[in-house]
């Protein structure tokens, strides 16, 4: 099998990407990956050195946007796996045109690619984020879409149109909607990555609003192995949510952080909260388990563990990232 990866020298598409070179994907073992990506300021092929001397691994820097990039880049290929995507949502809020532009009308190019040139397989990676917020319960994949930040609301108008596709042209694509995400190679904007590096570098963290805003965080490793599934069993024109099964709010993620790390309580920094903040994401993840025998594998505590450590480990891959953006 040959995979286009779009975004994958990126958080969760370099892990894919890695997952899949390495043979730690069950039923895409051998399989070819290409990464289409055009390495914006997330986006660093120092994710992908470890895979790069494979002989089934190819990079094409380009953007999703760039009609004749896609087209000369995409014949011959299986399966596009669709990653790439402005994804922070802060900066969405100051800065929402490029999402518009790169979630929305790339997307809706790689759509009209793959139809040109008869891609057998498309899986779209989307987020929970689309839902909006939740009180109490959690969403399935029938819940409307109310999303609430630039962001969430360019990632919900690309699962239309990956819908509007498979629904008017036949094309075989599925979507997927993952919780939030953590683990290694995590751009040092992110909440998880930002706080562990600033306290390893013993600066404070800035805890937004009352620190009671609750997620559902998921291993990358069982995001790309649900995504895995999908890609081989998820049924055309359905939608999969991918959960973790760990719900926090950020003030206990927080206290978990500063006990990882040896610190107290003086090293986080109340900041004013963000505009349109969603109060509790959580995903009903029973479709995706029934249907293709999803759980997710990393328990909570021991993944977090090992971040916390691999951050530790590797200064040189973060500390230059986080000058260039300043953060």
């Amino acid at each position: 099998m040959r995979l286009f990866v779009t975004g994958g020298a990126g958080f969760i598409g370099s892990n894919f990407t890695r997952m899949v070179i390495n043979d730690a994907l069950p039923g895409l073992e051998g399989a070819d990956v290409t990464v289409f990506d055009a390495l914006t300021y997330s986006g660093t092929r120092t994710n992908l050195e470890s895979v790069a001397g494979s002989e089934r691994f190819r990079f094409i820097e380009g953007d999703i946007r760039d009609t004749d990039a896609v087209g000369a880049a995409l014949p011959g290929h299986d399966a596009i796996v669709h990653f790439a995507a402005e994804s922070h949502v802060d900066r969405s809020v100051t800065e929402s045109r490029v999402f518009v532009e790169t979630n929305v009308v790339g997307t809706q190019t790689l759509l009209d690619q793959a139809l040109l040139h008869q891609i057998p397989r498309f899986v779209h990676v989307s987020t929970d984020e689309v839902y909006g917020s939740i009180e109490e319960g959690s969403w399935d994949e029938a819940e409307p879409l109310l999303p609430n930040s630039p962001y969430a609301a360019s990632k919900a108008s690309s699962d239309l149109i990956v819908r509007s596709y498979f629904v008017t042209h036949g094309l075989n694509a599925s979507i997927t909607r993952c919780s939030n995400n953590y683990g290694t190679h995590h751009f040092p904007e992110k909440l998880i990555p930002l706080f562990v590096t600033n306290l390893l570098d013993d600066k404070k963290v800035p805890l937004y609003g009352d620190g009671h805003n609750i997620r559902d965080w998921l291993h990358v490793d069982d995001h790309c192995r649900g995504i895995a599934l999908v890609l081989q069993g998820g049924r055309a024109g359905e939608i999969y949510n991918i959960g973790g099964g760990t719900e926090l709010s950020n003030t206990e993620l927080t206290d978990l952080l500063i006990d990882a790390l040896g610190k107290d309580e003086s090293f986080i920094t109340p900041v004013a909260d963000r505009k349109g903040h969603d109060r509790r994401y959580s995903v009903d993840i029973g479709k995706i388990s029934h249907e293709l025998g999803y759980a997710p594998q990393v328990p909570f505590s021991e993944g977090l563990v090992a971040v916390v450590e691999w951050y530790r480990d590797n200064r040189a891959w973060w500390e230059p990232l986080k000058a260039h953006a300043s953060l």
